[in-house]
């Protein structure tokens, strides 16, 4: 059920009740994720591979999670009901964190809860949005930048906060910090919480079924004894991503065969261009694992102009650069997708990520170049200007791969699209995580001279750029085939609303 559509101030509100809950759970998840891998590699002593790799499993867990969170939204509890059960999941698991117990048992139970939250959280919260705007194609494009754009909000201020934090108090109040967050979200969301009552699945609508209640509770518990093995045991971490991807894909096929003849266009370019998402994300987790290491070792700290100091960022802080090109370039190209609109001209999505690829080449470029270049430490100058270019990639390709869902996919099956888009996204940055592998360090390397780190960097760096060029490449390829189904889809449903 949702909302008429000529309702626009109902709309308005809806979308702002999703956004501050989305907000605020952004903020501790970047904030947790600012030091994570910091926090393995100082403070517990993991080594590089052992890091990437458990960040990797973690991405990957927390990403598949919102497959069945989505169901659940769908088919059980409401996506309204879903959505807040995740979020007071998250703060249990960033406050699992903030103890600080030291050992690796507790952080696998603490990832383990966070998984579990963000699954029940995330796929709910997009399909809130996606039912929010339903049947306004004009529109979808623009809620979701916007919505990516202002989520970054939250996340530029903990990345920019959690490393503040540890650096001057410990390891850990940043994480508890990351769990107030959540807390403070979940109460704005109950002070507003009538603004969605018109909006939600078919569940949201109804009573709770107790034992619908209860077998969710039931598999929470089994889910999160599966996940700590899962953490713990990088092999069974391994095989589950792959597990996780192969069912997927064959649901996938299996939801294709079932599809109606006016719906198998749409299907065909969601799965094409979802694929395409999940190749960015290999990028994406290069800024978590290995630029973060990049950044610790070989990046000068402190901003200066002309010989003029700036201001400084720690090695966790440069990862808010992500956030705030985001929130700059976002406004401008939610205009230039209005405009172009308004003006009869057509920029398909598939063409978006074409350009978005191009960008994340020329990231990685900048990177290479620098690192292959540089025999003592390199201009943080670099790191901006790279995260620029990764930036507005991410929003011509990320952003717009929950806008992917929203127009392509059938409303019938979209909490489970929105799910199973974020398990691709898993397994990429699973895949990102291995890539990374490929300038990991052991200790005696790791604390020693630039001219001997920078080197491994830029080998990593070439590979993904070259990686980034031929993506680019093929997708262009494909550009006969998108226009095709998105013209055939584009006529399927002026067929559907012609009846």
């Amino acid at each position: 059920m949702t909302a008429s559509l000529s309702s626009s101030p109902t709309r308005s509100q809806s979308f702002s009740v999703v956004l501050a809950i989305e907000l605020w759970e952004r903020f501790g998840f970047y904030g947790m994720q600012g030091i994570l891998l910091l926090y393995m590699v100082q403070r517990l002593g993991f080594d590089d591979a052992q890091a990437n790799l458990l960040w990797g499993t973690f991405s990957a867990v927390t990403y598949a999670a919102p497959a069945i969170g989505g169901w659940i939204g769908d088919a059980l509890l409401g996506s309204r009901r879903t959505m807040t059960m995740g979020a007071a999941v998250l703060a249990i698991g960033y406050a699992l964190l903030g103890l600080d117990l030291g050992g690796q048992f507790a952080l696998f139970v603490a990832l383990a809860v966070i998984a579990l939250g963000n699954g029940l959280f995330k796929a709910n919260a997009a399909n809130l949005v996606r039912r929010i705007y339903e049947g306004d194609d004009a529109r979808i494009d623009v809620a979701f930048t916007i919505y990516y754009m202002s989520i970054n909000v939250g996340s530029t201020f903990s990345l920019l906060l959690t490393p503040w934090l540890q650096q001057h108090y410990g390891w850990g109040p940043p994480f508890l910090v990351c769990s107030a967050g959540l807390v403070f979200g979940l109460v704005c969301y109950g002070i507003f919480r009538s603004r969605l009552r018109n909006i939600g699945s078919a569940p949201d609508f109804r009573l709770i079924v107790p034992r619908h209640l209860a077998g969710v509770l039931a598999g929470v518990v089994v889910a999160l004894v599966v996940m700590v093995g899962i953490l713990g045991v990088p092999a069974a971490g391994k095989a589950c991503v792959w597990i996780a991807a192969l069912v997927i894909g064959i649901i996938w096929v299996l939801l294709y065969r079932r599809a109606t003849p006016a719906h198998r266009p749409g299907l065909r370019l969601a799965y094409l261009l979802i694929v395409q998402t999940m190749l960015y994300f290999v990028f994406y987790q290069q800024m978590v694992t290995s630029l973060t290491l990049f950044a610790l070792r070989d990046v000068q700290s402190q901003f200066t102009l002309f010989g003029v100091p700036l201001f400084s960022m720690s090695a966790g802080q440069f990862q808010a650069l992500n956030p705030v090109w985001i929130m700059a370039a976002s406004p401008v190209l939610s205009w230039l997708y209005k405009a172009m609109e308004d003006r009869g001209w057509s920029f398909p999505i598939a063409e978006k990520f074409i350009v978005g690829f191009s960008l994340v080449a020329l990231a990685f470029l900048i990177w290479w170049w620098s690192a292959a270049t540089s025999t003592t430490l390199v201009s943080p100058w670099v790191m901006f200007w790279a995260y620029g270019a990764l930036s507005v990639g991410e929003l011509l390709i990320s952003a717009l791969g929950l806008a992917v869902v929203a127009r392509y996919v059938p409303a019938n099956v979209g909490g489970f699209m929105m799910g199973s888009y974020c398990v691709s996204n898993g397994v990429a940055m699973y895949l990102g995580s291995m890539m990374a592998n490929l300038a990991a360090m052991g200790s005696a390397v790791s604390g020693g001279d630039p001219s001997v780190t920078l080197p491994i960097y830029a080998g990593l760096f070439r590979t993904l750029f070259l990686l980034a060029v031929g993506c680019t490449l093929l997708f262009a390829l494909c550009l006969p085939f998108t226009r095709r189904w998105d013209a055939q889809h584009r006529a399927a449903q002026e067929a559907r609303q012609a009846e």
